[in-house]
């Protein structure tokens, strides 16, 4: 076992033990395998960085390394595809540990020798690993506390290299095994060009989750960052209230673009919400919930709900109308109670006809605070006509009433 550290500015030998070059890199073909292998050295020799094949080089330790013959190529190096140096693209750089939950800094490169290969085993993130680099060859113990990552957890490596889209390609897997909470929360540590970057990895439904999760000011840049295509597919995964909310961040004009790109559904869902001020009912509602006409038998919609291709991640509240095709709100019903009621009755049976309601013109704060009055998790917004235009849920409402440092800490009840 190795580490980086040990082994930069050492010296190249060739065949006949005549010192040639000296280390100046480690390059790694990256995306491919949990443990990226060693696929040559960049060398310097008078002032000139060149390649050095791994297959040119018979053995690699503190010492230096050794080639296998005495022939050289001074050819300048160039970095291919897929390719990481580990000097330049690793250390002092940040990382995302799957494992851990957290992102840390690199210190030092953990190298391991696996039959004929070198390959990159783990990164050390402890006080250890950076004195290694400082302290002369061989004067800082190693037997001292370390801590090394294992390179199989490193969800995303945070470069600017050209080597992006293989990063992209090989943290999707990784970072899809955190809860996009946790995502959100690592991506926001970085830079927003490392933050776009994690959010670009993901499939669309998660990436979609994970933006809810951050501030909509994050939301906003890391989409108007995107490819717009993209930026728009992942609007139509968010609900709508949320992609109501990042548009309002963004200029008129690349609102309008995105929204433009939107499918006609989801589209027409969003541009229903936009007409509404932010600050009232009608601008905190989102217009995902489940509504059933009133003569529906409980069994009936019982099965109704099994058959949905997709369900609001707010179903704690199913809402009863007048007639199929209606919106004329009649009376509301909780989950549990259709669960637990005679499946042979109607749900105008077994519904609740007086309840808690809003306009869409009311004030947004004193909406948010019936909902928190009442011990709510949703309130219905019914319009002049008595139709049901909406409802705003309570993580909605305490995002209003909560102040901005506790915003962040309160759970998406409905995520």
């Amino acid at each position: 076992m190795l580490y980086l550290s040990q082994i930069l500015g050492r010296p190249i030998f060739d065949a006949e033990g005549e010192r040639i070059a000296v280390i100046k890199d480690m390059i790694v073909r990256y995306g491919e395998a949990d443990y990226p292998p060693m696929v040559g050295l960049v060398a310097r020799y008078r002032r000139r960085n060149f390649f050095m094949s791994r297959s040119r080089i018979s053995s690699l330790n503190e010492t230096g390394a050794r080639m296998n013959s005495e022939i050289i190529n001074l050819k300048p190096f160039t970095r291919r595809e897929n390719e990481v140096l580990l000097a330049k693209d690793v250390l002092d750089n940040q990382l995302i540990d799957v494992d851990g939950k957290r992102d840390v800094r690199v210190n030092d490169v953990q190298i391991i020798e696996v039959g004929d290969e070198w390959r990159v085993s783990g990164a050390d993130v402890s006080l250890q690993g950076f004195l290694r680099r400082l302290m002369p060859k061989g004067f800082y113990g190693s037997s001292r506390t370390v801590e090394v990552i294992d390179w199989a957890d490193v969800g995303y490596l945070a470069t600017d290299s050209a080597s992006s889209t293989v990063k992209l390609k090989s943290s999707k897997d990784k970072l899809s095994r955190l809860h996009p909470v946790e995502i959100a929360q690592l991506a926001e540590s970085l830079s927003p060009i490392h933050r776009t970057e994690i959010v670009e990895s993901l499939d669309d439904e998660i990436a979609a989750d994970t933006l809810e999760e951050m501030s909509t000011e994050n939301q906003a840049r890391i989409l108007e960052d995107m490819d717009e295509e993209r930026a728009a597919d992942l609007l139509e995964e968010m609900s709508p209230d949320d992609a109501v909310d990042v548009l309002g961040e963004m200029s008129d004009e690349k609102a309008q673009e995105l929204l433009d790109l939107m499918e006609d559904e989801e589209k027409a869902d969003v541009a229903e919400l936009l007409a509404f001020e932010h600050d009232t009912a009608g601008g905190l509602m989102t217009t995902e919930f489940v509504v059933f006409p009133k003569n529906l038998t409980v069994s009936q919609a019982i099965a109704a709900l099994r058959e949905m291709a997709e369900t609001p991640a707010m179903i704690y509240y199913l809402y009863v109308v007048e007639e199929e095709n209606s919106w004329k709100l009649a009376g509301l019903i909780t989950l549990r109670s259709l669960i637990l009621a005679d499946p042979t009755l109607s749900l105008a049976e077994v519904m609740r006809e007086k309840f808690q309601f809003a306009h869409p013109s009311d004030d947004a704060k004193e909406t948010a605070q019936k909902i928190a009055e009442y011990n709510l998790l949703a309130l219905p917004v019914v319009d002049d006509e008595g139709d049901i235009a909406g409802i705003v849920t309570v993580d909605d409402a305490m995002e209003i009433l909560l102040p901005k440092n506790l915003q962040r800490s309160l759970p998406r009840l409905f995520g």
